[in-house]
């Protein structure tokens, strides 16, 4: 892990509970004095403690490592509110709709942000997306180089009531297929530049 549970975090979180030192050690079966040493930075809590104290302050064992309780203010689960995370170690891609904490390989993951303007020591053409009509589905592609060092990660289709992702290779073309959904949003990622969209409205 990049950092590992700090004592003024689960003084927050405990006192948050209106929760004493006593009856948090009860519930995790240790002693007040460790609990205290544990808040006033003398001692940490053992790996085998962090997911019960995370389920007992109400939070995730995520959440706990950065101190950052996220608030779910998207309960309506709008799409448009959606994000994407990418893993710079094993390249894994999560989906959320809404903001979460999200963490893979010991390392906290920022949301991807949208590359409004073009790199400069890029051709703009190379990073955008096109999209058509294919019989019953849409194609997209983007005129990009697909090299080891550069290329397109993977392309998503994010509709109002779910998202589908195809997986990009290097040496493959910078292209894939989807279902036609009436509007929908079509992501591409950049393994250099990062992430770019497109709107697509085609009727079914």
């Amino acid at each position: 892990m990049n950092q590992y549970v700090t004592g003024s975090v689960i003084k927050r979180l405990r006192e948050k509970q209106k929760m004493t030192q006593s009856q948090l050690a009860d519930f995790l079966g240790v002693s007040d004095r460790t609990v205290s040493k544990w808040e006033t930075g003398r001692g940490f809590p053992d790996i085998i403690f962090l997911e019960p104290l995370a389920k007992i302050l109400e939070v995730s064992v995520a959440e706990l490592f950065s101190g950052a309780e996220i608030e779910n203010g998207n309960r309506a689960a709008k799409l448009s509110k959606s994000n994407f995370y990418v893993c710079p170690v094993c390249g894994n891609t999560i989906f959320s709709v809404g903001k979460t904490c999200v963490s893979c390989c010991g390392i906290q993951l920022p949301p991807l942000e949208l590359e409004n303007e073009q790199p400069e020591s890029e051709n703009s053409e190379n990073h955008k997306i096109i999209v058509q009509k294919d019989g019953d589905g849409i194609f997209v592609r983007m005129n990009h180089e697909m090299t080891k060092t550069h290329y397109i990660s993977w392309f998503a289709c994010v509709r109002l009531d779910s998202v589908e992702l195809v997986k990009m290779y290097p040496e493959q073309n910078a292209e894939a297929r989807f279902r036609n959904a009436g509007k929908c949003r079509i992501y591409a990622c950049c393994i250099k530049h990062g992430l770019f969209e497109a709107d697509v409205d085609f009727f079914r």
